[in-house]
């Protein structure tokens, strides 16, 4: 397994900031390798995984299992017993606590909504992809952008094996964790939404579409493309709207988050695959996209995409603060500027507006406009 030094900075910043952190993001992508690389940071750790059986039973009791516990606390899968987070609110908020607590799961929109109403000023959240450049090197980055960031895919053997295995973790999902989840859909029908999904992946979404090939209602679209979205499996870019509301697209674009599954999911085995498949570049900018919000840092609120019925558009628009940044992706070593680059320059006042290309230089294009090779990206862009 590779070392993660950025994100364990990070969550031990947040540690000694919070006395409960939950980290989200989809399964395997290594929350629980995380949580126990923290050990040299406390003197002592706890780990109760929510999915073993000897874990619940000695959970029997939470608030005697707990309350004399001292160190770093890890639950694992705590989205499968909500009823924890009061206690933890108790055991939080005690006088002289000598522990924090660190959550893990893999289902954002129930975790979320219990965590932020019992636990409110107590939790901070820090989302999880898989490995990113800065885990694997640039050097590998085009291994990673073909296998995908999840790490068992990523440090496979050989592309072979990465394949299968990505199939075995789609299978997986589909027939375990998503029913898991309440989602009373038979696994081949998901499996037929997913892939239409891959389809569409850096497209706007159209429900309607989706449905009539699906021969589902559109709102039951909508729930299954929900689903995904908070298990960490779809990213969700919803339209920024300028003043001129009426001129915006009001369509979110859809992107399989991890690329490793987007090409399983179009059965793209190998390199020569995928270059010469027609989503080569909508799969790039998926992958860039990803970069860009890990460097960043960036929440999921805080990017959005933009674009005008009259043509103008931006892959990705960003926003902290007043902080305004605005990223084109393109899969050429040459880029240029557009006129459509120019529209979004001046339409969303951005501070400035990256090309993100290919090819091996970052280089002033125009004023406000910055080409960033992705090679260069840990280097060129600075984190918020």
């Amino acid at each position: 397994m590779l070392p993660r030094p950025f994100d364990i900075a990070a969550l031990v910043e947040l540690l000694s900031d919070a006395p409960i952190v939950t980290i989200l993001g989809a399964r395997q992508v290594g929350k629980t390798t995380l949580a126990r690389a923290l050990a040299p940071h406390f003197p002592e750790v706890h780990h109760f995984d929510l999915e073993d059986p000897e874990d619940l039973a000695r959970l029997a009791v939470p608030k005697q299992a707990l309350s004399p516990l001292r160190g770093l606390i890890v639950i694992d899968e705590v989205q499968r017993q909500p009823e924890l987070f009061p206690l933890l609110r108790v055991l939080a908020d005690r006088i002289e606590p000598g522990a924090r607590f660190l959550l893990l799961g893999s289902a954002s929109l129930d975790l979320v909504r219990g965590a932020s109403e019992s636990l409110a000023g107590r939790v901070a959240f820090m989302e999880l992809g898989g490995f990113g450049l800065a885990d694997v090197g640039v050097e590998s980055s085009q291994t990673l952008w073909l296998r995908g960031g999840l790490p068992r895919a990523f440090l496979a053997r050989d592309d072979a094996s990465s394949y299968r295995w990505r199939g075995d973790y789609i299978q997986s999902v589909l027939e375990r964790d998503l029913p898991a989840l309440g989602l009373r859909l038979p696994a081949d029908a998901m499996r037929r939404f997913w892939t239409m999904l891959a389809h569409y992946h850096g497209q706007a979404w159209n429900g309607s579409e989706l449905g009539r090939a699906m021969g589902v209602p559109d709102a039951k679209v909508r729930q299954h493309l929900d689903v995904l979205v908070g298990t960490f499996l779809v990213r969700r870019l919803e339209p920024w709207f300028t003043n001129d509301a009426k001129r915006v697209v009001k369509s979110p674009k859809v992107y399989v988050a991890d690329t490793g599954l987007l090409h399983r999911l179009l059965q793209l085995r190998t390199h020569a695959d995928l270059t010469a498949h027609p989503k080569v570049g909508a799969s790039w900018e998926g992958f860039c996209i990803e970069a860009i919000a890990r460097r960043l840092g960036a929440r999921r609120d805080e990017l959005w995409t933009w674009g005008l019925h009259s043509g103008a558009e931006l892959d990705l628009f960003a926003k902290r603060g007043t902080q305004r940044l605005g990223f084109e992706v393109k899969l050429t070593d040459a880029p240029r500027v557009t006129p459509s680059m120019r529209s979004a320059l001046a339409a969303l006042k951005l501070d400035r507006l990256y090309v993100v290309h290919a090819g091996a230089h970052s280089f002033p294009m125009e004023d406000g406009i910055q080409a960033l090779a992705l090679s260069r990206l840990l280097v060129d862009l600075e984190p918020w």
